[in-house]
């Protein structure tokens, strides 16, 4: 099959999945569609478990990757870390649904997708050793409440990401709290998915978060942040800001706001 995919070069769809070739051959596959014109690869039930990427003989064009269905542990994160990483990464979809991937491997994800500006979809459910900690830590990935800085600078570029399963209505149970916090910034990065506009996002992202009281206490806590948004802010800022606040969020939130940041304001005063 290899030569075969050599010279395939109208071939843009691959789906060799319920093949038991496992990680060997998916390995040797994976090597000898470098120059290959395919788009979509899809390997779903191949008993695959490791995964060796050799950053010289990535897919060019590659930009879905389905592995669902498979064994892939932290090991194998690691190989699928390579092709996030780098300013060439083309990858737009990774189906990792139902694998063995734990929190280690999620912080190795997690860090490949820091400065990813490809990968739109990732499905990480029924990987049931991803705790709750796995799950702050992609909630971080998207939305990071440390500071306003660090809200900016998240990753804007996911627009699905799942690692709860959904009921059959489309809601999600009540103790979903984490995965519906990674919904709301997944759909903000959706909004500004089509214009390409990664600081809109993170500006809308900090309007909606940082600047929302109750928001922003349910962000802190889940992620183990203290400190008040307004030790961030430069107090010659602060008109600016509760002007956003009362704008955006009502007088309730500006009143909340008022409270908090006193101090700044009789600061400017």
């Amino acid at each position: 099959m290899v030569p075969f995919l050599q010279h395939a070069n109208n071939l843009t769809k691959l789906d060799l999945s319920h093949n038991n070739f496992q990680s060997e051959g998916f390995n040797v596959l994976f090597r000898a569609l470098r120059d290959s014109p395919i788009k979509m690869l899809s390997c779903d039930r191949c008993g695959i478990e490791s995964i060796e990427i050799d950053r010289d003989h990535i897919p060019r064009h590659l930009m879905h990757l389905y592995l669902s269905n498979n064994n892939i542990e932290t090991n194998g994160c690691r190989g699928i870390a390579e092709l996030l990483q780098g300013g060439d990464a083309t990858l737009r979809c990774l189906h990792l649904y139902d694998n063995k991937i734990d929190d280690e491997g999620v912080d190795i994800l997690v860090d490949s997708l820091q400065n990813n500006a490809s990968l739109r979809n990732l499905d990480l459910r029924k990987n049931d050793g991803i705790s709750d900690q796995g799950k702050k830590s992609l909630l971080k990935l998207v939305i990071d409440i440390s500071s306003i800085t660090a809200t900016l600078h998240s990753n804007h570029t996911l627009t699905f990401l799942d690692v709860e399963d959904m009921n059959p209505d489309g809601s999600l149970d009540a103790d979903d709290e984490i995965q519906r916090h990674i919904y709301e910034a997944t759909e903000i990065n959706s909004t500004y998915e089509g214009v390409s506009n990664p600081e809109a996002a993170g500006r809308e992202k900090m309007i909606k978060t940082q600047l929302h009281s109750e928001k922003r206490a349910a962000l802190c806590r889940l992620q183990g942040v203290g400190h008040s948004v307004y030790s961030d802010i430069d107090p010659l800022h602060l008109p600016e800001v509760l002007s956003l606040i009362g704008r955006h969020h009502g007088q309730g939130e500006l009143y909340v706001a008022l409270k908090s940041s006193i101090a700044g304001v009789i600061s400017t005063v």
